[in-house]
C-alpha cells in the first residue's frame, strides 16, 4: 500500500460510465427518499424529548442550526458526487484527493458510523416492537429482550429483536437494490404520513402558555441541544453510496442529498414546535416516546399508536440504508485492493454484493444483540465528524488542482476566501 497514492480521476469517471456489474435503477426521487429514510428515524421519534429538556420550546431553534451545520457538509457531497459519481463516499473521494492511507482510515471510520449507527437503532426498534407487542398481550422472554447489562437489576443475555431485524433488512438487501428501493420508498411514505398526522391532529391540542419562556436556559441551552440533535440528521451521507446505482448520477444525486435534507430539517422544526407546545418540556425528562407521549398527553390514544408504528417503520427503513452505505464502501475498498477481492463479488442472478451484504449484517447483528444502546450511542458521531471535516477539504483540493473537471453541481457563491471559509464551515 504506497500512503500517499492517489486514484486517477479520469480513470474513475471513465470506469463509472461502464458496466460495474450494479445495475443503475435508481432516480432522483429514489434517491430523495433514500436520504429521508436514512435520516428521519431515532432522531424525530426519540432525541426530539432529550433535546426538549436542554432548550425548552428553542428546540426548533436547535434543529435549525443542526441543519445549518450538516447543510454545509451536503453542499461539498453534492458537489463532489456530481463530479466523480462513484460508489464509496467520502472514501473514494479521499483516496481521488487526500492518499491510500486518508482512505484507509476513513473507510473504517464509516465503517465504525454506518455500522454502529446500524447497530443502535436496531436497539431503538427492538424497544418499540416490544412496546407495540406488550400491547396485544405478547412478550418474550426477559433473557431475549436487551443486551447483557442494558437494564440495571435485570438479567438479559440477547436482544432477539434487534438481531433479527438486521437479519431481515440483509435478506432484503440482498436480493437487489430495485426491490431494496421500493420497500424503502413505501416505508418513507407511511412514515411521513405519521408524522404529519402528527402535526395535523397535534397543532389543534397546542397551548401557546407552554412556549413561554421560550428559551428557558437561554442561547446556551440552544446550542447544548442542537449538539445532541445533530444526529437525528446523520444519513443523508449515505446517498452518495448509490452513485454507480443512479440512472443520471450528476443530476440525480445532488437533488437527493440537498432534497432529503431540506424535507427533514422542515418536518424537524415543525414537530419540535407543536410537540413543545403541547407539553410542557419538563414533562419529557426519561422519556424515550417523546412524540407519543405528546398525543397521549392531548388525549389522542389512537393516534399514539399509529405513532408508534410509524416510529417502528422509521427506523426500519434507517437500518435498510445505513446497512446499504455500508455494504457499498466495503465494496469500493475491496474493488481498490484494500479488502479482500471476494468483498467485490457480484450475485450472478441478483446483481448485488451478495457476500458483503450478508457479512456485515450478520457481525452488526451480534453487536446489536450484546451490547447496549448507551455504549453504541457514545461512539457513532466519531465517525460521522471525520468524514464531514475530510469532505470539505476534499472538495477544497480538488478545486484547486482539477479545476478543469465539469461539476454539473457546484456550491453556489462559493469563489476565493468566501469558498475556503464555506468549507471549513463543514468541519
Amino acid at each position: 500500500m504506497s500512503l500517499f497514492r492517489t486514484k486517477d480521476l479520469d480513470q474513475m469517471i471513465r470506469s463509472s460510465r461502464t458496466d460495474t456489474g450494479l445495475q443503475r435503477t435508481l432516480g432522483a426521487m429514489d434517491l430523495t427518499l433514500l436520504g429521508v429514510g436514512a435520516i428521519v428515524g431515532t432522531g424525530i421519534f426519540v432525541l426530539t424529548g432529550t433535546g426538549a429538556l436542554l432548550a425548552g420550546p428553542g428546540l426548533s431553534l436547535s434543529f435549525i442550526l443542526a441543519a445549518i451545520a450538516c447543510g454545509f457538509a451536503a453542499l461539498c457531497y453534492a458537489e463532489f458526487s456530481s463530479t466523480v459519481p462513484v460508489s464509496g463516499s467520502i472514501y473514494t473521494y479521499s483516496y481521488a484527493t487526500m492518499g491510500e492511507i486518508v482512505a484507509w482510515i476513513i473507510g473504517w471510520d464509516l465503517m465504525l458510523e454506518y455500522g454502529l449507527a446500524t447497530s443502535a437503532v436496531s436497539v431503538g426498534w427492538s424497544g418499540y416492537m416490544q412496546s407495540l407487542l406488550s400491547g396485544f398481550g405478547i412478550g418474550l422472554p426477559t433473557v431475549l429482550t436487551a443486551a447483557p447489562g442494558a437494564v440495571p437489576g435485570v438479567t438479559t443475555w440477547f436482544n432477539l429483536p434487534a438481531f433479527c431485524i438486521l437479519l431481515l433488512i440483509s435478506g432484503l438487501l440482498s436480493l437487489g437494490v430495485r426491490e431494496s428501493a421500493r420497500a424503502n420508498n413505501i416505508m418513507v411514505f407511511i412514515k411521513i404520513a405519521v408524522v404529519l398526522l402528527f402535526i395535523v391532529v397535534g397543532v389543534g391540542h397546542v397551548q401557546p402558555a407552554n412556549w413561554q419562556p421560550y428559551l428557558p436556559f437561554g442561547y446556551n441551552g440552544v446550542f447544548n441541544a442542537a449538539a445532541i440533535v445533530f444526529f437525528a440528521f446523520i444519513g443523508f451521507d449515505a446517498v452518495t453510496s448509490a452513485a454507480e446505482e443512479v440512472k443520471q448520477p450528476a443530476r440525480d444525486l445532488p437533488i437527493g442529498i440537498i432534497a432529503s435534507l431540506g424535507i427533514c430539517a422542515l418536518l424537524y422544526v415543525v414537530v419540535a414546535a407543536v410537540m413543545t407546545g403541547i407539553v410542557p418540556f419538563q414533562k419529557f425528562a426519561g422519556v424515550d416516546h417523546p412524540v407519543s407521549l405528546a398525543l397521549q398527553y392531548a388525549g389522542e390514544n389512537w393516534v399514539a399508536g399509529f405513532v408508534d408504528l410509524g416510529a417502528i417503520i422509521g427506523m426500519t427503513t434507517v437500518i435498510l440504508v445505513m446497512t446499504y452505505g455500508q455494504t457499498r464502501i466495503l465494496f469500493a475498498m475491496s474493488r481498490d485492493g484494500l479488502l479482500p477481492k471476494k468483498l467485490s463479488s457480484i450475485h450472478p442472478r441478483f446483481a448485488t454484493p451478495f457476500f458483503t451484504t450478508w457479512l456485515v449484517g450478520v457481525v452488526f447483528a451480534f453487536i446489536a444483540a450484546l451490547i447496549p444502546l448507551n455504549i453504541l450511542a457514545e461512539l457513532i458521531n466519531i465517525g460521522t465528524l471525520m468524514a464531514f471535516s475530510l469532505i470539505a477539504v476534499a472538495v477544497l483540493v480538488l478545486r484547486r488542482t482539477r479545476p478543469d473537471l465539469p461539476r454539473a453541481f457546484r456550491c453556489p457563491g462559493c469563489r476565493s476566501c468566501r469558498w475556503r471559509r464555506s468549507g471549513f464551515a463543514c468541519s
